[in-house]
């Protein structure tokens, strides 16, 4: 009865010789990737990630933080960033395409304000960003 391939105590047992492997290598994945699940995570720098998609065409440093602007062939994108993150504080980012309206995102923010994106296909744009009440604001650029 014990060489019987038909016994009836052999199939838990080679069920849970298989599962506990594999149970034990998802509990490891689990376990490691939390991390790299969010991003920036481990970032030390504000320019590890970026929030506007494109590539990085300004970069207009002023007192209190300083106005990227990026541009892709459709868009352009711009966000204000405090030179030293902590207390939330006033601060605002503004772009406006030739011929349209701004597009503003302003409030009480900790480290950045944006990101704005607007359509800018041919257009040139106006940009403006402030930290705690200093600030800066460009001319029609990009164009």
């Amino acid at each position: 009865m014990a060489t019987d391939p038909q016994h009836p105590r052999r199939g838990p047992r080679l069920l849970a010789r298989v599962l506990a492997p594999l149970l034990a290598a998802l509990v490891l994945v689990l376990v490691l990737t939390p991390a790299t699940l969010v991003p920036g995570a481990g970032a030390g720098t504000a320019e590890a990630v970026s929030v506007c998609q494109g590539r990085p065409t300004r970069t207009i440093t002023f007192a209190t933080g300083e106005l990227r602007l990026y541009r892709t062939r459709h868009y352009a994108c711009a966000v204000t960033v405090a030179h030293r993150p902590g207390a939330r504080r006033p601060m605002a980012v503004s772009l406006q395409p030739r011929g349209g309206r701004p597009a503003v995102r302003a409030g009480r923010f900790d480290r950045q304000a944006g990101p704005v994106t607007v359509h800018a296909l041919n257009r040139c744009v106006r940009a403006r960003g402030s930290v705690a009440g200093r600030g800066t604001s460009t001319d029609w650029i990009l164009c």
